[in-house]
């Protein structure tokens, strides 16, 4: 159902034909629609059992009760009318769903993940673009090396997710049915979780990593003040890094724990041989966050002497004065020599292991790169290892065609991981008690929630009174009435309904007092909608809808 700043009537057409029951039989000209209307709106309809609204299609000689809506005239006719008589309310009697659609270390290669990945920089034109779609209210991005995945506010759950599906495949190029393959989807309560289990470390490759709790941080930062990283979308990453840092500090989960870059540096001593451990050239390109991570663990280990290539010098300096005001044992003697990157390959030349960690979306080495390197020594295996911990990848595949050269990847990593799985278990059992304390407090968030529209009507109602009653009091006063009496008398109206509504006001508000659960503020909230009869204005979905034709307007 596509929803744009205008309609035509064709489009408007086919919004109704979506929701008939119609046969294979097609309409011609002299066809018209019949409409049926709830019977409170005073015009007779047919009405299923379940409570929903029948369309169907008639000749131009239907029965005079029902309403005709002829397709010439249907351009004239409001959207939001026609959402209304297309049965299109099924969504009002549900509140927005949280949907998460992604690819992860454990469900996509990193093949794919690298081709859906969006740098951080982009994620804000990505939040546009997918609150642009007609049934997303809010949404944002989480793409890393382990994953990629998109969380967002949705008014219908199926259509969110074929709308994400496909601008992800347009956005990335990979078929729809290829992504359908290897996502996962996740919603409310489950999605929720499942940013935790992340945000803790839980979710990652390596059990309890802090990046990814950085990387969720960073989401926050990125989304303040983007247009459509809303309210919701907002305090669930705020929960999800509260609850990261908890995990990391209440229990031992950090304990020994490792990142994707120490675990590289694992994987390539796994496979050197035990005996060219201190002696094997070491050669790291790119000086980022995970290049730093590199060094630091090659230095606890134990090497002495490494290469670090980098688009500039300055970020190599500061990794050195970091490891000198730490000062520990290890750090004594290591030496760090910068190059440019203009020598990468003669740098490659002269090393036996070479991690690689840019965040270039092109392959740095390929086949012609690499084939023709020098032999490396017996000692250390005879194998060049090139160890790429980046998404997109800096290696390209067609590396491991080479003889002498092995290619590994992220996903590689499991092999490192696999040696502690019993641990990693006892560990995410400590964790998942503050992930269900931290869930509970979230889901009694969002329910909360439910009571702001009643809140907003009561007072509408209240003050459309108030306004009627005070208008009558003035004009039976006459027109010479004092500017200060008229005044007086204003306040005094508004202060009355301002009195009159804290109480019912109040027990509409869910706060952390505890003097009222929210049961209870439910309970009062279903009690105010029917002695007020709040629930018969404009549905929150007919609003949502027009918030967004007038967003396309504007």
């Amino acid at each position: 159902m596509a929803i744009s700043s205008r309609f035509s009537g064709a489009k408007l057409e086919s919004l109704l034909m979506n929701h008939c029951s119609s046969s294979s039989a097609s309409f011609s000209h002299q066809q018209q629609i019949k409409v049926f209307r709830k019977p409170n709106r005073g015009i007779k309809g047919v009405i299923s059992r379940n409570g929903a609204i029948r369309c169907e299609a008639a000749e131009s000689n239907a029965v005079s009760e029902v309403e005709k809506i002829d397709p010439s005239k249907t351009a004239a006719l409001s959207a939001l009318e026609q959402l209304k008589t297309s049965a299109a309310d099924r969504y009002t009697k549900e509140r927005s769903s949280i949907v998460v659609i992604g690819l992860s270390v454990h469900t996509a290669p990193v093949e794919m993940r690298e081709k859906l990945a969006i740098p951080e920089a982009e994620w804000p034109r990505a939040i546009g673009e997918l609150c642009g779609l007609n049934h997303i209210e809010e949404a944002a991005v989480l793409s890393t090396c382990n994953r990629m995945e998109i969380y967002v506010v949705a008014l219908s759950q199926h259509r969110a997710v074929k709308e994400v599906t496909e601008w992800m495949s347009k956005t990335s190029g990979v078929p729809v049915s290829e992504i359908c393959k290897h996502r996962f989807l996740l919603y409310n309560k489950d999605a929720t979780q499942h940013l935790f289990k992340v945000s803790a470390g839980l979710d990652s490759l390596v059990l309890g990593e802090g990046q990814i709790l950085a990387q969720v941080k960073q989401v926050l930062r990125s989304g303040e003040g983007v247009l459509g990283f809303g309210r919701n979308i907002h305090m669930l990453f705020k929960c999800a890094s509260t609850v990261g840092k908890r995990v990391r500090t209440e229990t031992n989960i950090a304990a020994g724990a490792v990142s994707v870059s120490s675990a590289a540096v694992e994987l390539a001593l796994m496979k050197l041989p035990k005996s060219s451990h201190a002696t094997a050239r070491m050669l790291v390109i790119g000086a980022g966050k995970m290049g730093k991570l590199v060094i630091k663990h090659l230095v606890s280990k134990g090497c002495t002497t490494m290469v670090v290539v980098n688009r500039s010098e300055e970020k190599v300096a500061a990794i050195r004065e970091e490891l000198k005001r730490e000062a520990k044992g290890e750090a004594k003697g290591v030496e760090i020599i910068y190059r440019p990157l203009t020598d990468m390959l003669i740098c490659s030349a002269e090393a036996d292991v070479v991690f690689t960690s840019t965040a270039s979306e092109t392959p740095l080495f390929l086949k012609e790169h690499v084939k023709d390197l020098p032999p490396v020594s017996s000692e250390v295996g005879g194998l060049r290892l090139f160890i790429d911990i980046s998404v997109p990848r800096n290696v390209g595949s067609c590396v491991t065609d080479v003889e002498g050269a092995r290619v590994y990847n992220v996903d590689d990593l499991k092999e490192v991981v696999a040696a502690n799985k019993e641990d990693r278990l006892r560990k995410a059992m400590e964790a998942q008690s503050i992930i269900t304390e931290e869930l509970k407090e979230f889901e009694a968030w969002r329910d909360s929630l439910e009571t702001v529209p009643t809140l907003k009507k009561l007072r509408a109602y209240a003050e459309r009174i108030r306004d009627a009653e005070f208008n009558k009091c003035l004009s039976k006063m006459g027109d010479d009435i004092p500017k200060k009496s008229k005044k007086a008398i204003e306040d005094l109206s508004r202060g009355i309904v301002n009195k009159l509504l804290h109480g019912p006001m109040q027990h509409l508000r869910c706060d952390n007092s505890g003097n009222r659960t929210l049961e209870e503020v439910l309970e009062n909230m279903h009690a105010l909608n029917r002695m007020f009869s709040l629930e018969s204005d404009m549905s929150l979905f007919e609003q949502k809808i027009r918030e967004k034709i007038e967003k396309g307007q504007k």
